[in-house]
């Protein structure tokens, strides 16, 4: 029998993959190529997976590991374990109302949603439906006043982190974005062939295109009212991101944040220096999902110098290839605090929405238990790296 977008697979999905898979066939090819997708060529982000891969879990027996714990403290909140849900640009898009979707699954296991600045949800609408605020990403804009309001917004529903993005002076060129022609020049072809992928998806124009309205960015809908129009948010984008933005903006940002900030995008040690004495809470070890400058290194090759540069100053925690509970331990046991994990999610909720994140989620929370259990361990908070065998960049090369 041929495969329709909207007739699921014949076995249950109990992986990220599997949950890629369905997203691929639900979805449509520009919006699964955005969210499947990296910078240029792609290695860092095939990098962030394989090097979480190459990382080997110490395996350790006759302990009694009868009860164990996968909480942790992180920023002030007690979370059921160390993953929060990242913030993911468009995510509405990829279902109806996803972000919505998205945070009600992460509170029902005891993590956080992070909302985006992108959200195709308002950051009111995510609240509403939660009895737990989500945390807030923010990007830093030219228009420095629209940015103080976010923040207003973010404080105003109770956000207890915003989460300051600095890995975006200059947006990479996605090779992928440009063969669908959700970027380059905007002729009359480019946009026939858009539509043609569109209409080619009856099941998401459906769910999504009319069940999921409106289609704008909560966020920024008076700056670009049409979340469907890829051009007017490229435009935004081009006007908006802040080249010129140093350390000394981080002042800016704390005159406006009176809760727990944290700064996204960090890669290098002496940038972890300079923001631990910029005075964040906490910095988050990221390439951005290996959507930016390619060729740079995983962070599982980078977290350990970072860890190891601003020791107890901040809270480090980190994303880049998190695909299941496993490498939420092995990023642990490297020294993040906590780990954010974002393609999986998105793909599990245009998979199967709300119950789709939640079964993923799930399954984590088992991978967590089982990799505690069979690494000697009762908690995640006496991991460190003995539980692993191969540590640090050289083991990488």
């Amino acid at each position: 029998m041929r495969y329709s977008p909207d007739r699921p697979l014949g076995v249950a999905p109990a992986t990220a993959a599997d949950y890629r898979e369905l997203a691929r066939r639900r979805l449509p090819r520009q919006l699964f190529d955005y969210i499947d997708g990296g910078a240029y060529e792609e290695v860092t982000m095939r990098a962030n997976v394989a090097d979480l891969a190459n990382l080997l879990l110490r395996q350790v027996v006759m302990r009694d590991v009868s009860v164990r714990d996968a909480s942790v403290e992180v920023l002030g909140q007690q979370l059921a374990m160390p993953l929060a849900l990242a913030p993911v640009g468009l995510g509405g898009m990829m279902a109806p109302r996803a972000e919505v979707q998205a945070a009600r699954a992460a509170e029902s296991v005891g993590i956080p949603f992070i909302e985006s600045t992108l959200s195709i949800c308002s950051i009111e609408e995510v609240a509403k439906a939660t009895s737990r605020p989500p945390w807030f990403q923010l990007y830093v804009m030219r228009d420095r006043s629209y940015a103080e309001d976010l923040m207003a917004r973010a404080r105003a529903v109770g956000s207890p982190v915003l989460i300051l993005t600095i890995d975006l002076a200059v947006v990479g060129a996605r090779h992928r974005d440009t063969r669908n022609a959700v970027v380059g020049d905007p002729n009359g072809w480019a946009k026939l062939r858009r539509g043609i992928d569109l209409a080619s998806h009856p099941g998401w124009i459906r769910r999504v295109g009319v069940g999921g309205r409106p289609l704008t960015f909560g966020n920024l809908e008076k700056a670009v009212p049409d979340a469907s129009t890829p051009d007017a948010f490229k435009d935004w984008v081009d006007e908006q991101f802040d080249p010129s933005v140093t350390w000394d903006d981080v002042a800016w940002v704390r005159d406006n944040w009176p809760g727990r900030l944290v700064v996204k995008g960090v890669l290098d040690p002496e940038d972890a220096r300079r923001a631990a004495a910029s005075g964040v809470d906490g910095i988050i070890v990221s390439n951005h999902g290996g959507r930016q400058l390619d060729a740079v290194p995983s962070t599982t090759r980078a977290l350990p110098d970072i860890v190891d540069a601003v020791g107890d100053q901040v809270e480090v925690l980190a994303d880049g290839g998190v695909r299941n509970g496993l490498d939420v331990v092995k990023m642990v046991a490297l020294g993040a605090r906590a780990v954010l994990m974002g393609r999986a999610w998105a793909w599990a909720v245009a998979a199967r929405g709300e119950t789709g994140v939640r079964d993923m989620l799930k399954v984590t929370r088992a991978d967590i238990d089982t990799a505690l259990g069979l690494t000697g361990h009762t908690s995640m908070r006496d991991l460190d790296r003995s539980a692993l065998y191969e540590v640090g960049r050289e083991s990488l090369m």
